[in-house]
């Protein structure tokens, strides 16, 4: 991307001054979108983002200037603004922006660029979600899909003697639907997403996607009120992920740790959770959503053991905070473009799964709440506290899946929930998913298996 040599000056000139630290950031990253509405396509367009971002640090003062301007000259003039930047003093983080440049399309090696791809070909997905969609038995009154794929290729160097490079190309397919009943509008909504290219649809069938979709939407039609009070809670595989990634994940990030914003601060080595879990940050998991071979600041992407048989064992590092603390990153150093400063971020978070049988979990609670999909939600580091709106759920009715529910929140504590998690089943599965930190978007992957928890506050409307 750029020659070596180049990067050395870069680096060199960065340094001046007396910073302790130099780091250069180059990312070229093309995209492309397509989305259909009703049978109509309502987007079909492509983007090219260049640039590079040079951090320097100088005690506890960070310099950080991007540039979309890749020649020698450019660079060396964002170089000089962030350390200048740097050597103002005062702590804290000082940005500048320099503008100009060009843009130079990627290239990929070893797999089916998304680029390479028609785009009349990632249209004919989205006409063929459309119809499969509608052709589901029932009340399907309108269908939206939407493709959309990245190639991003970075290079990372610092003053430390790193450099590192990564290529990475993520392909992902949506399908949402609407149907109308007696209970009003219901919506269903399934995604399929991995880092790899346009390969995946050999493995997926944008038809079944579709039909998930619809099934989801139709089944609420039925729905009952859900009911309102803290009551067992049974989570089917893979979709529930999310819940640990928002509820423990966060607070198990560094820079929450170090800020003293985390219910997990000081706590390594005792027991947080049941013993039943065990909960993993992983980088290098095959073609999942938050996988990649070296994060951000140019470290390798690794298999980091958080929670272990319930005992907290480890908090997840960048490059800053580990520094601080005199240990080493963990490859949690990531950044949505060249024009963002790393900072500690989730990679794949899962519960590492069980022996035991999905619907024996399930017969064995008499009473509670079967959720088949989560939605989004928030949590509070500082407190562990937690709200998620459930997006397919059930009745459990004498150790049976009965009647849908209509649409309610999950509200808890991280640490609450963990405790209260007695059963885990082998069905271990992942959904991908985005993560929002600090007006930063990165992808990541959730996941764990089948698993119950004793009790948690349902905020319905049944009586």
């Amino acid at each position: 991307m750029i020659e070596t040599d180049t990067v050395r000056r870069v680096i060199d000139r960065s340094l001046r001054g007396g910073a302790d630290f130099a780091e250069l950031f180059v990312e070229d990253k093309r995209t492309s979108a397509a989305s259909l509405d009703d049978g109509r396509v309502e987007q079909l367009d492509s983007g090219l983002d260049r640039g590079a971002g040079i951090r320097v640090v100088t005690g506890d003062t960070t310099g950080f200037a991007h540039t979309a301007d890749l020649s020698e000259a450019g660079l060396m003039k964002a170089a000089e603004a962030a350390s200048a930047a740097a050597r103002g003093g005062g702590g804290g983080v000082r940005e500048i922006a320099l503008d100009g440049g060009r843009a130079l399309p990627p290239t990929a090696e070893g797999r089916i660029a998304p680029e390479d791809v028609p785009k009349a070909r990632k249209v004919e997905l989205l006409m063929a979600a459309d119809a499969a969609a509608r052709t589901a038995a029932g009340p399907i009154k309108q269908v939206s899909a939407a493709y959309g794929d990245s190639h991003r290729r970075i290079l990372v160097a610092n003053s430390e003697g790193l450099m590192a490079e990564d290529d990475q190309v993520r392909t992902r397919f949506a399908v949402s639907c609407v149907a109308s009943g007696d209970t009003g509008m219901q919506t269903g909504y399934e995604v399929k997403a991995a880092t790899v290219g346009f390969e995946m649809f050999d493995r997926v069938s944008v038809e079944a996607v579709a039909l998930e979709a619809a099934r989801r939407a139709l089944v609420k039609l039925n729905a009952r009120p859900a009911p309102s009070g803290m009551v067992p809670v049974v989570l089917k595989g893979g979709s529930g992920g999310i819940l640990f990634h928002e509820a423990c994940g966060h607070g198990l990030e560094a820079d929450h740790i170090i800020k003293d914003s985390s219910v997990y601060r000081g706590r390594v080595g005792e027991k947080v959770a049941s013993e039943l879990v065990t909960l993993v940050d992983d980088g290098t998991v095959a073609d999942e959503w938050g996988t990649f071979f070296v994060d951000d600041e140019g470290h390798g992407a690794s298999r980091n053991v958080l929670i272990e048989d319930g005992v907290l064992t480890d908090y997840m590092w960048d490059w800053l905070r580990a520094r601080k603390e005199g240990r080493k990153s963990s490859g949690n150093g990531r950044r949505q473009s060249y024009q963002h400063l790393p900072m500690v971020r989730m990679t794949n978070t899962y519960l590492i799964g069980g022996s035991e049988d999905p619907d024996e979990i399930v017969r064995r609670t008499p009473t509670g709440v079967y959720v088949a999909q989560l939605g989004g939600g928030q949590v509070n580091t500082a407190t562990g506290d937690f709200v998620f709106g459930m997006t397919e759920a059930y009745l459990i009715e004498n150790g049976e899946i009965t009647d849908p529910i209509r649409d309610a929140n999950l509200i808890g504590n991280g640490p609450d929930v963990l405790s209260r998690i007695d059963a885990l089943a082998g069905d271990f599965a992942m959904c991908p998913g985005t993560c929002g930190k600090d007006g930063q978007s990165v992808p990541v992957g959730c996941g764990q298996p089948t698993l119950r928890i004793t009790g948690v506050t349902i905020g319905g409307t049944a009586g």
